[in-house]
Parts: C-alpha cells; sequence; structure tokens
C-alpha cells in the first residue's frame, strides 16, 4: 500500500496544485486552453518520440501482450459501444468514450507502480509503444473522422476539420490521408519509428532537448486536467451544448470508470489465465496493468478536438482513487514477488 501511495502522490498533488491555481485566476482565463494546446501540440510529441526512438519496436510481440491487447481493444470496443447506443454520443465523443474506458495510464502511474510491485518496469515499456503505435492512432482518426458531430466547435488538432453530409466520404478520405501530416502525435510517433527502425542516434543536443521538452507533458497535463475542476458544467456548458449531450454524465463516466478498472483487468485474468496460461508473474503484470487508471490523454484529447470534457475528465479522477483498491486487490490475489 505504501508503494501504491508513493505512485499516486504525484497525480493527486499535482491535480490539486492545478485545482487551486485555477481557483486564484493565477494564469487567467485562458490558461486550460493554451495549456492544453501545448500539451497536445509542443510537450506530448516530444515525449513521444523520444520515447518511441529510443524502443525496440519487435519487444511487445509477446503471449503478455496478447493478453493485454485483448483486453484493451475489447473494452475500448465496448466503451465505443455504450457511449454510442446508451447515450446517443457521435463518433469524435464515443472515441473519447472508448479511450476513458481501455486507454491505461501506463507512463506517470504504470512504471512506478510496476517497479515496486513487478520489480521493473520492462512490460510497462511495452505497453506504452502498443498504446503509441497502435491505440493512439485509432482513437485519434475516429476523433479526426467525427470531427464537427461531437458537442463542440473543434480546436487545436481538429481546427476547421469539420466535415458536411454533402462531401462526406471523399473528404473524410482525404483527411484520413493526410492525418499523419496535420496530428503532432501520429508524426512524432512515425518519426520515432522510423529513428528506432533506421538505427540512427541523435545527436546529444537534440536528444536532450526532447528530453526536456517531453518531460513537461504529464505535469503540465496534470495541471490542466486540476484547472478544468473549476469549471461548473450545470451553470456554464449545459446551454451551449445539444439536448443530448447537455443530461447528466454522471452515469456515462460511472461506466467508463467501471469498464476500466473493473472489466479490464477481469479480462486480462480470463485470457492470460485460462485461455494463454501464463506463468504467475507475467500474469500478475498483465492485470496489474490492465486495473492501471484512465491516462490523462483522454482529456486533453476531448479537450484539443472541442469535445465535452468532462466524462474524460471524471473518468481520469475517479478511476485514479478507485484503481488505488483494484491495484491493491490484483497484488494480494495474484502475488507481489516475481517468484
Amino acid at each position: 500500500m505504501h508503494a501504491l501511495l508513493s505512485a499516486f502522490a504525484p497525480i493527486w498533488m499535482l491535480t490539486a496544485i492545478g485545482y487551486a491555481v485555477g481557483r486564484s485566476g493565477l494564469l487567467g482565463a485562458q490558461a486550460e486552453a493554451v495549456l492544453g494546446r501545448f500539451v497536445f501540440h509542443v510537450a506530448m510529441p516530444a515525449a513521444l518520440f523520444t520515447m518511441v526512438s529510443g524502443a525496440r519496436l519487435n519487444t511487445f510481440a509477446n503471449s503478455s501482450m496478447v493478453a493485454f491487447a485483448a483486453s484493451t481493444a475489447l473494452v475500448c470496443g465496448l466503451g465505443f459501444l455504450v457511449s454510442g447506443r446508451l447515450f446517443g454520443r457521435g463518433t469524435a465523443d464515443r472515441a473519447i468514450g472508448s479511450m476513458a474506458s481501455g486507454y491505461v495510464n501506463s507512463a506517470n502511474l504504470g512504471i512506478p507502480v510496476a517497479v515496486q510491485v513487478l520489480g521493473d518496469a520492462s512490460f510497462v515499456a511495452q505497453i506504452i509503444l502498443f498504446q503509441v503505435l497502435l491505440v493512439s492512432p485509432v482513437i485519434l482518426a475516429l476523433l479526426d473522422s467525427g470531427a464537427g458531430t461531437g458537442t463542440g466547435e473543434v480546436t487545436g488538432a481538429g481546427a476547421g476539420t469539420g466535415t458536411k453530409s454533402g462531401s462526406g466520404r471523399a473528404v473524410v478520405f482525404r483527411r484520413m490521408l493526410s492525418m499523419p501530416v496535420r496530428n503532432p502525435i501520429i508524426m512524432a510517433s512515425l518519426l520515432g519509428v522510423a529513428v528506432s527502425a533506421l538505427g540512427l542516434r541523435l545527436p546529444h543536443a537534440l536528444a536532450h532537448s526532447c528530453d526536456l521538452l517531453g518531460a513537461a507533458a504529464v505535469p503540465t497535463a496534470l495541471i490542466t486536467l486540476g484547472l478544468s475542476l473549476n469549471t461548473r458544467p450545470a451553470a456554464d456548458d449545459s446551454a451551449e451544448l445539444p439536448q443530448r449531450t447537455a443530461r447528466p454524465v454522471r452515469a456515462e463516466f460511472v461506466v467508463a470508470v467501471a469498464l476500466k478498472t473493473l472489466v479490464q483487468p477481469l479480462i486480462a485474468l480470463a485470457v492470460g489465465g485460462p485461455l494463454l496460461h501464463l506463468p504467475e508473474h507475467q500474469l500478475l503484470a498483465v492485470v496489474l496493468c490492465s486495473a492501471l487508471p484512465t491516462a490523462q490523454n483522454a482529456f486533453i484529447y476531448a479537450q484539443q478536438y472541442g469535445l465535452d470534457t468532462r466524462v474524460a475528465r471524471d473518468a481520469v479522477v475517479t478511476s485514479t482513487v478507485v484503481s488505488m483498491a483494484t491495484l491493491s486487490v490484483a497484488t494480494w490475489a495474484l502475488g507481489t514477488t516475481g517468484s
């Protein structure tokens, strides 16, 4: 429990600082939007480029990753389906619901938890690659194709990207082809893949600059998340949103949190145990990582695509609290050592 508390403490502290800064008005009314754009367009691409360019791309081809990938795919699919069928969301909002349900906080929380409980973070590194190179592009493609169908005007990465029904498919197809060039996160990931595949070594000055810039991504995202907690959707936002999305979102984010913290680790346990017969330590790693809370990327993506951020924001905060219990149960049930 002490190890888990140590891993979670920075998340709570930085989010609380963001909340306090927002309450004080220190950074002005546009702070949340500006910091969100900085994370999405500058800091996060630098972090992803640094991470992918220095990684071995063949590391996640193993049975443990199959179990984790299966749990992620199934839960993300459920989140996408539920968001549309039960809550009447459009494509872009459904993509955020999918991400809130199955995209784990693998970096700033997964690494310390893995080091403390598993003894090393090698499996988390594979998960980071999997999410960056496979899951994120799918989510961003859905966001891009559904731009303008969400609850707000598309901003940042999606600015000016709404499509009209008349030119529908051709426009969407052209946008999908050009998305890697227009989206800084996908572009940075692809450049990282190219550098890794070619075995290139970046000059020290460039690598160090990317490291410094990328290190700002997580703390700034958490500060931005804290800033967003000062909003009052019922009073400020609901009048501007379509009636179908102005309804209370409590049930929607509760479903996302349940999928994330309960259903996803159970699926990982079922696939990794009875189906793949993973060794005990590998099974613990898969279940533990599947039980990690929703990544703050879900909130940043929703914000930058002009969507209703309440589901993503509340899912990040609530799943982070709930996962303290689910991670503890998983560790207790499956063992705390690699023996």
